[in-house]
């Protein structure tokens, strides 16, 4: 259940902190990849050399790694997990948690993470009971996190009753329990889609290219709704500036052509293709192998066609396939975009236009019209790109499942 998934472990300043190299261990047995985020005072209890031995990953407790400026970068880290859980959570981090405070490199992780949350609280006996503890817990949960509840026991002050931490057997079959109960609410889990996105560019000389305004924003957005859904993500990514979301592989290329072997090389093992990049339809017949000097007359280049990575696709898809295309237009928009679902074998079809305000490259909205091969037409209004993605991806899954 836990093969190949990915745990953020974060640890606070309590005794029970010695339960976390046993709890290390069962996780990365199971097969999941642990990485250990620790505050100050927990460093105290447990040294970061032996959970990261045990984790095979660096234990992390501060936002500045060394003298030349690097940093641990908590919202990666929260874009990296698919379940954070922060154990032992102790009286303190439990309150700065539910009030949003952000002192150290857990609870800024805490606040950046778009992965489930499950925590494992562990104090006193009274600390335990006392109605602030008991409100910060309720607040909690309301925001969403699972809560793994205290055990009754010997407490490290000599107390006998609840607040010791659930032992790590327990806590690994919560984790187990979360896993199993999650699986079926994710409608593309067991399905392997190839995204493209960003743009290409075509090489003039080494200094110069062809290439077109797309960011890889709608792409990228797309990838990372697909991998929420369930989905196996394969992104094929022209140059762009934007952080990429965190997918089952990343391919970076440069031209039509890369994009068209690294595309076609998955698409042969993918249930989905969703081809959002932007393809130059032309390069130049040749490249200068140096820089083109400024000359007094003009310059003619000489361009050819770049492939057509939408038409090989739709010439390899099996009816067990599905691929969903894009068309960005400025004139005769529906049909252009019907005739390329129609001529490119495509099974869906996302029109945005350059005409209307907002939508388009370079901008954090689109509006989009959708179309299918059973000639349903779907309109939707002008939205994020993030919401937009979940849109498209909804009736992806409504034509796939």
């Amino acid at each position: 259940m836990l093969q190949g998934k990915k745990i953020l472990l974060g640890i606070s300043g309590s005794i029970a902190a010695y339960k976390t190299a046993f709890l290390v261990r069962l996780l990365v047995k199971a097969g999941a990849e642990v990485k250990v985020i620790m505050t100050p005072a927990s460093t105290e209890f447990i040294s970061p050399l032996t959970l990261s031995t045990l984790s095979k990953n660096p234990a992390l407790s501060r936002f500045v790694k060394n003298d030349a400026g690097e940093w641990n970068n908590h919202v990666e880290l929260g874009l990296w997990g698919d379940l954070f859980l922060i154990a032992p959570a102790t009286a303190n981090t439990l309150a700065k948690m539910s009030q949003g405070l952000c002192d150290n490199l857990l609870l800024a992780t805490y606040l950046s993470a778009r992965c489930p949350v499950m925590i494992a609280p562990a104090m006193d006996l009274d600390m335990y009971k006392h109605p602030s503890t008991t409100r910060n817990l309720e607040l909690l949960k309301k925001d969403g996190v699972e809560i793994i509840d205290a055990e009754s026991g010997e407490l490290a002050s000599g107390l006998t009753g609840m607040g010791r931490m659930a032992e790590p057997e327990h806590i690994l079959n919560a984790i187990e329990l979360f896993f199993k109960q999650e699986a079926p609410t994710l409608p593309l889990r067991g399905k392997r889609a190839v995204i493209t996105a960003g743009p290409t560019q075509e090489p003039l000389d080494p200094v110069r290219f062809i290439s077109n305004h797309s960011t890889g924003k709608m792409g990228y957005a797309l990838a990372d709704q697909l991998k929420k859904q369930g989905c196996e993500v394969i992104l094929v990514s022209g140059p762009v500036s934007i952080t990429p979301p965190e997918v089952d592989k990343l391919i970076k290329i440069q031209t039509a052509k890369e994009m068209l072997d690294a595309t076609v090389a998955e698409f042969q093992n993918c249930d989905l293709a969703i081809l959002c990049a932007a393809v130059a339809d032309y390069r130049p017949k040749e490249q200068s192998p140096e820089k083109i000097k400024k000359r007094d007359q003009e310059l003619t280049i000489e361009l050819i066609k770049t492939p057509d990575i939408a038409a090989e696709l739709g010439k390899l898809k099996s009816d067990k396939q599905f691929i969903t295309g894009f068309a960005l237009e400025t004139q005769n928009e529906e049909k252009n975009a019907i005739s390329k679902l129609n001529s490119k074998n495509f099974d869906m079809i996302v029109l945005n236009s350059l005409k209307i305000a907002g939508s388009g490259f370079g901008h954090d909205t689109n509006k989009i019209t959708i179309f299918d091969k059973h000639n349903n037409k779907l309109q939707f209004e002008l939205k994020d790109k993030k919401s937009v993605a979940e849109d498209i991806v909804n009736e992806i899954i409504k034509r796939v499942i």
